[in-house]
């Protein structure tokens, strides 16, 4: 099941190597990942590592200002900090909310941050009752004997 999960992220097309922004944002080639990486670090944008490169969401990125990361972005990241890491962001914002109608988080960031925002809100309470809720001990059946 965690392969088919990543292997639908990375086939989604919307993630994007340190060169690739880089072109996209007009960054110095010599060293196209000290942008990504510094954002990253500041917790602009968050990556997903696959066989040994970084990728970014294309989704995070603004493409009306030089490709620099939504805020909003930052402000997710922010909740979902100790609760997902960047596979988990990537698998949330790839997935089809209830919350948000039937759409994907990932299609609403740039033109409704607010409802995307609330909606991360929602996830982390979930996480949290889910954590709290003790499950009842398994019952043996009368008259059932193992093999």
């Amino acid at each position: 099941m965690l392969v088919r999960a990543r292997r639908a992220v990375l086939e989604s097309g919307d993630w994007l190597s340190a060169a690739d922004i880089a072109q996209l944002a007009g960054f110095s080639t010599r060293n196209p990942s000290a942008q990504p990486n510094k954002w990253k670090k500041q917790g602009l944008i968050f990556a997903i590592h696959h066989n040994g490169v970084d990728y970014f969401p294309g989704y995070g990125l603004d493409s009306h200002a030089n490709f620099r990361p939504l805020k909003a972005l930052s402000d997710i990241i922010k909740v979902f900090a100790g609760h997902k890491d960047g596979w988990g962001m990537a698998y949330w914002f790839l997935g089809v909310s209830s919350f948000l109608g039937g759409k994907r988080p990932q299609d609403l960031l740039a033109s409704n941050p607010e409802r995307v925002m609330a909606a991360a809100q929602d996830e982390i309470q979930e996480i949290a009752h889910g954590l709290g809720r003790v499950m009842p001990r398994p019952r043996r059946l009368p008259n059932c004997t193992s093999r």
